[in-house]
């Protein structure tokens, strides 16, 4: 796990050194043989501690010299903007069915069970179906409910934080805004809802390239126990919607009444109902708890563009956007070949695996003019932060809220907020975030 500045070239506005202006590091002054070799030995089942704590010089070498890389294993990592468009846009080429490449991951598990059930890792029609019910938590009438009570949520943080003369932006901030606002879609009480986070990384962190044998057994643990606790909580929900009808009409617990009684006579059944519900909290708190811990971060990395939002809120809407292709929340995605596709010039072959390089797509220079440098005012900024195509993320509105509230509510009201501690990275290649990041103010 990374300690310290994670960029100590970072800390003006000056473009850093290297390979088309990207900061090498270990690579700065090797030599064409050398990054070739370095390309060659890329393997997403054996990273090392430097690729976890920066991958953007792999990445930008991999894109360069091979960016449609053949794996060890026989699958392919895509690193362009171009070829990753190209998949997101042919779900019919390209399947997002998980349930033949998790068989032999996760066995016979509730980590299979679940991953192969929510929506991110389906094709229609289950896809559709679920993602139709869902519909409604994300309406403009919803958002602004929302909203309100988001704003109420982090004054109160903010509030505690400046008694105490600081926070940890992770722990203490950007991790526990998520989990309310999803506790209050799925009506979790206040008092279950520190349960969440520890079973969600447990659940994402069994989606790493390496499967651990303690990652495995951690990630069932908390699928069983999560299953168990919303199996309880769901009859409990039905109870109240049987008695008087008002379950969820105030706002509370709207989209877990939606999802149980569905629409138009189609409902999800028992299982997938409790499955999407886990993946509801995991896809809204991972990804945006990473989004404001990563945006804070990276301010603190480029003071000037950190001065020049401050003196400038109305950016704060491309701010975001900026955050979420300079340090892309989930860095991979995943597809399988269903029918022989060119892509950048290669060909695919039916059953072939694919890894969808996000992070490496949102600073592809063909795409993203000075790509590694941070640009609060960037536009345009076509980012695949959220995916693309019938997979977008069907939550990326709210999170893009949460991101400009917590972000924004933080800088006005301490502007000079500063480091006061040493980070701590969260070590995983999917998922890029922090696991702490102390501030004072």
């Amino acid at each position: 796990m990374q300690t310290g500045n994670p960029h100590p070239s970072r800390t003006g506005d000056s473009r850093p050194d290297g390979l088309n202006g990207v900061d090498l590091g270990r690579y700065r002054g090797a030599g064409e043989a050398a990054c070739r070799a370095a390309v060659a030995a890329f393997d997403l089942r054996a990273l090392d501690r430097d690729f976890l704590d920066d991958p953007y010089p792999v990445y930008h070498l991999l894109r360069q010299h091979e960016p449609v890389r053949r794996m060890p294993d026989g699958s392919w990592f895509l690193t362009r903007y171009d070829d990753l468009q190209a998949v997101y846009r042919d779900p019919k080429r390209f399947s997002s069915d998980k349930k033949i490449e998790f068989r032999p991951k996760f066995g016979d598990t509730p980590l299979y069970r679940h991953h192969t059930t929510s929506l991110v890792f389906n094709d229609p029609p289950l896809h559709t179906r679920v993602r139709r019910l869902l519909a409604p938590a994300f309406t403009p009438r919803a958002l602004k409910l929302l909203e309100a009570r988001f704003v109420a949520l982090v004054d109160r943080l903010l509030d505690r934080a400046a008694k105490q003369g600081g926070m940890d932006v992770v722990t203490d901030f950007a991790a526990a805004l998520p989990v309310e606002i999803i506790g209050d879609m799925l009506a979790v009480p206040s008092e279950d809802r520190h349960l969440l986070r520890d079973w969600s990384l447990a659940i994402l962190g069994a989606l790493e390239p390496v499967l651990t044998p303690e990652r495995a057994e951690a990630g069932n643990r908390a699928m069983q126990e999560f299953e168990a606790y919303l199996d309880r909580h769901l009859a409990h929900w039905r109870q109240r919607m049987d008695a008087d009808g008002t379950a969820g009409a105030d706002g509370y617990g709207d989209v877990l009444t939606g999802l149980v009684r569905g629409e138009n006579g189609e409902a999800l059944t028992a299982d997938e109902l409790v499955q999407n519900c886990i993946f509801l909290l995991n896809a809204g708190h991972e990804t945006t708890a990473n989004l404001i811990g990563n945006g804070i971060a990276a301010l603190l990395d480029w003071p000037e563009e950190r001065r020049r939002l401050t003196g400038d809120p109305g950016l704060m809407k491309t701010a975001v956007e900026e955050f979420l292709r300079f340090e892309s929340s989930n860095q991979l995605g995943n597809r399988r070949v269903v029918e022989s596709v060119v892509i950048g010039g290669v060909t695919l072959q039916p059953g072939s695996l694919v890894t969808l390089c996000i992070g490496a797509a949102n600073r592809d220079p063909a795409q993203f003019p000075d790509p590694d440098r941070l640009d609060v005012g960037r536009q345009p900024n076509r980012h695949l932060a959220f995916g693309a195509g019938i997979h977008a993320c069907a939550g990326m509105s709210l999170a893009r809220i949460e991101g400009q509230i917590a972000i924004g509510r933080l800088l006005a009201r301490f502007p000079d907020f500063r480091r006061a501690g040493d980070p701590v990275r969260g070590g995983r290649a999917r998922f890029r975030g922090f696991l702490s990041y102390p501030v004072g103010f």
